[in-house]
C-alpha cells in the first residue's frame, strides 16, 4: 500500500506540473471505488482552477477554486502525468486533463482508493492525529498517549489518532532502529525511548521521501518512476534473513493482522 512517503513523493511529482491550470476535463471510466466517485464530479471541476495541492496523512488534497478533491490511493493506486494522447492502460479509472496540455491519470488495479469533492472540508480528516514530520509530533507526546495501554507499541504507533502516516514498513523499520520490539507493551515503554523512537520515526520517512518512496507492487511515483527505499529495509519482508547488525536470523511474528519482523537480539 502506498504509504506516506509515496503519497508526498506523488504530490512533489505532480504538483510543479498542474498547479495554477485549469481543469479543462474530468473523465470517469469506473467510479466504482473503496468509495464511489462524487456523482457529477467531472460537472463540478470543469473549468476551475487548481490553486495548490497539499497532503493529509495519506491523502492529497487538490484545492480549486470552489472547493478541494480528496485523493487517497488505497492499496494498488497511483497517480501519474502523461500528455492527453497517451494511451489509457487497463486500470485507468479516471483521467484529469489541464489547460496546459498535462493529463492526471489515475490508475488503481484494485480500485480501493478514492475521489471525493467537498466545498467545506472532508469529515474523513477530522478525528486525525498530527503529522509525523512536524514539531506537533513528539516523543513526549507517544509517552503521554501510552500511559496504561496495553496494546503493542507497533499498533500503537500505526493509530491514526497517535500520529498520521506511520505505515507498516516505517514502523517496522523505525522501531528496528530504536531497539524496541514491536510487540513490546506501548505503556511500558519510558519516555527516553520514546523519545529515542520519535525521532527514528522521522529519520525513516524523511529518508524514504529523498529516496522516492518505496517500490512495493507497483507504485511508481507521478513520473511513473520506482522509489528506492527498499534497497535500505533493515527488517521489513525479511523473516529469517541475517539481521543486519547482529547476523542472526530475524523473527516473524503477527500483530493486529500484519507480518512484522524484528531481531529478537537487537530490540528488546
Amino acid at each position: 500500500m502506498p504509504e506516506l512517503p509515496e503519497v508526498e513523493t506523488t504530490l512533489r511529482g505532480i504538483e510543479p506540473h498542474i498547479a495554477g491550470t485549469e481543469v479543462e476535463q474530468l473523465r470517469v471510466f469506473n467510479g466504482s471505488l473503496r468509495w464511489p466517485v462524487t456523482e457529477g464530479l467531472s460537472e463540478i471541476v470543469k473549468g476551475q482552477r487548481l490553486l495548490s495541492l497539499t497532503r493529509r496523512a495519506k491523502y492529497l488534497l487538490l484545492h480549486l477554486e470552489r472547493g478541494s478533491m480528496m485523493i487517497h490511493l488505497g492499496m494498488s493506486g497511483s497517480l501519474r502525468l502523461v500528455d492527453k494522447n497517451t494511451e489509457r492502460r487497463k486500470h485507468d479509472h479516471i483521467e484529469m486533463h489541464m489547460s496546459n496540455g498535462k493529463c492526471l491519470r489515475y490508475h488503481d488495479p484494485r480500485r480501493f482508493g478514492c475521489w471525493l469533492w467537498s466545498d467545506n472540508g472532508h469529515p474523513q480528516l477530522d478525528h486525525l492525529g498530527p503529522e509525523p514530520l512536524t514539531d506537533d509530533f513528539s516523543g513526549k507526546r507517544l509517552f503521554e498517549l501510552s500511559r496504561k495501554r496495553k496494546v503493542a507499541v507497533k499498533p500503537f504507533i500505526m493509530d491514526n489518532k497517535i500520529v498520521v502516516g506511520v505505515g507498516n514498513i516505517y514502523a517496522s523499520e523505525a522501531l528496528f532502529r530504536s531497539g524496541i520490539r514491536p510487540d513490546r507493551e506501548a505503556g511500558r515503554i519510558s519516555l527516553q525511548r520514546y523519545e529515542l523512537l520519535a525521532g527514528h520515526i522521522k529519520d525513516v520517512l524523511r529518508l524514504a521521501i529523498e529516496q522516492g518512496g518505496t517500490t512495493l507492487r507497483d507504485f511508481v511515483n507521478g513520473n511513473g518512476e520506482p522509489g528506492y527505499f527498499q534497497q535500505t529495509l533493515m527488517v521489513y519482508g525479511r523473516g529469517g534473513q541475517p539481521c543486519g547488525q547482529c547476523d542472526k536470523p530475524l523473527s516473524e511474528i503477527r500483530l493486529g493482522q500484519r507480518s512484522s519482523v524484528f531481531c529478537c537480539h537487537c530490540q528488546r
